[in-house]
């Protein structure tokens, strides 16, 4: 890490902390108290002494974030708000750190007891306490402020559990804005009644759920309509992102749907819980020919409450708690899954511009395909095309097949998904039900599409169950 980078980390933290109630001017400088000193005491102590002289560093080093969340000072009211989507474990830990700042040690000690004793196996937890108990012999620098020796000999995991400190108080003062959702969703149809988007920059997951009401036509508003429920501490992959290959160790980027629930009494205590496998490869990572499987969304093993930010083998790791309200929560199938390296938060009518650009080319695909146009139709899909191994000159007869059997006959596309998502390459992921006229029933299909000089084509299509 740089000078400048450690700097700017040293100010955001002074920002939060400062953000929830510390006074610089009063506690920045001036000298330490005795040991003797309360509990009670005014002292800055754990993350906030060595922080807080960095206010004006953390206002003048910090680019606008690009991420499009606002930063709030975490007042009481605020954090009211907040709490119900937190893990019950992390709000009662955030109430903790307000005390703190507030300079109420006794209050977060009787908090920090109570909170270890129903969670032993929560490390930060214990270090906070730790810090609280030391407080009543001797001032405290910062958060884990043990001994030199000790220090040196578990530097990696005090590192991991400051970083997780930070990373928990910067997702409760930067927060989405108001009715605010990921770019990603162009459009959910209601059948998915929850969706999950990862910002493995923040370590976060948020859940939504779907307020779409069912459409009665294919004109009906596509506008996402999605509301934050959920709002959980996350670690990925001990190497970070972007998976390329089996055993890198880092976690995918992408559009996925949880494919399954596996049960705990199948699993080693490594997953916890439970699990929920999501669809990596998906056909967008085969195309660039990634490999790998078994990528979850998994609990924690029985001695550990949460794991530091990066340290999984690529799966994304929730703490028990948080997973047990996902698995009561999501579908199979339907929920979309998408993990970012960093989420863009936008208000959905800024996504109708790209949303009605790509369904008028996707209408002008179902004509093509009613009409039993083969040359036509034909046109949509790229060169690219594979299935299952097949290329297009290998799949294609079997459309063509398929559509002089049956002939021109008007197709619907009912409870259309698009979920967008931007790399390298321009990419939608497309979820329908394909329904002919005078039926109520029809296949589920997904399409990958990707743009590719300046034309929308077709490179995955296959139905689902």
């Amino acid at each position: 890490m740089s000078r400048r980078t450690g700097g700017v980390i040293a100010a955001l933290v002074a920002a939060v902390l400062l953000a929830v109630g510390i006074n610089s001017a009063r506690h920045g400088d001036g000298p330490t108290r005795g040991a003797s000193e309360s509990l009670d005491s005014t002292e800055p102590s754990l993350l906030n002494q060595a922080m807080a002289r960095v206010q004006e560093a953390a206002r003048s080093q910090l680019p606008p974030s690009p991420s499009g969340l606002e930063s709030n000072s975490l007042t009481p009211d605020r954090f009211d708000e907040v709490k119900p989507m937190l893990g019950q474990a992390e709000a009662r830990l955030i109430a903790i750190y307000q005390l703190i700042s507030q300079g109420q040690h006794r209050e977060a000690l009787a908090l920090a007891d109570q909170l270890v004793t129903d969670h032993p196996n929560f490390q930060l937890a214990h270090l906070v306490h730790g810090d609280l108990l030391s407080l009543q012999a001797r001032p405290v620098r910062q958060l884990g402020d043990v001994p030199d020796t000790k220090a040196l000999v578990a530097s990696q995991q005090l590192a991991s559990l400051r970083e997780e400190s930070r990373r928990r108080l910067l997702a409760l003062t930067e927060r989405p804005p108001e009715g605010s959702i990921p770019s990603q969703f162009l459009t959910l149809a209601p059948q998915s009644r929850h969706a999950i988007a990862i910002d493995a920059s923040r370590s976060r997951l948020y859940l939504f759920e779907n307020l779409n009401p069912a459409r009665s036509t294919q004109n009906d508003d596509r506008q996402p309509k999605l509301k934050l429920v959920g709002d959980f501490y996350i670690s990925v992959g001990l190497s970070g992102i972007e998976k390329a290959v089996e055993g890198d160790k880092r976690t995918p980027l992408g559009v996925y749907y949880i494919t399954s629930t596996l049960n705990p009494a199948d699993l080693p205590d490594l997953y916890g819980v439970g699990a929920l496998p999501i669809n990596y490869p998906n056909p967008l990572d085969v195309q660039r020919g990634k490999t790998g499987s078994g990528i979850w969304l998994h609990g924690t093993p029985s001695d550990q409450f949460v794991r530091a930010p990066q340290a999984s083998d690529g799966c994304v790791v929730l703490s028990n708690p948080d997973l047990e309200r996902l698995l009561r929560t999501v579908q199979i199938r339907t929920t979309p899954v998408v993990i970012a390296p960093q989420l863009q938060w936008v208000q959905p009518d800024t996504l109708s511009g790209d949303r009605e650009q790509f369904e008028s080319v996707l209408e002008a695909w179902r004509r093509s395909r009613s009409d039993g146009n083969l040359a036509e139709l034909k046109g949509f899909y790229s060169s690219r095309f594979s299935n299952q191994g097949r290329d297009l000159a290998q799949w294609w007869p079997r459309v063509e097949s398929e559509l002089r059997s049956t002939g021109p006959r008007e197709l619907a596309l009912k409870d259309l998904s698009v979920l967008r998502w931007n790399d390298t390459d321009d990419t939608r992921v497309v979820t329908f039900g394909e329904v002919a006229s005078g039926q109520t029933r029809g296949v589920t299909k997904r399409q990958y599409w990707i743009r590719e000089n300046d034309r929308w084509t077709i490179f995955f299509e296959g139905t689902i169950g």
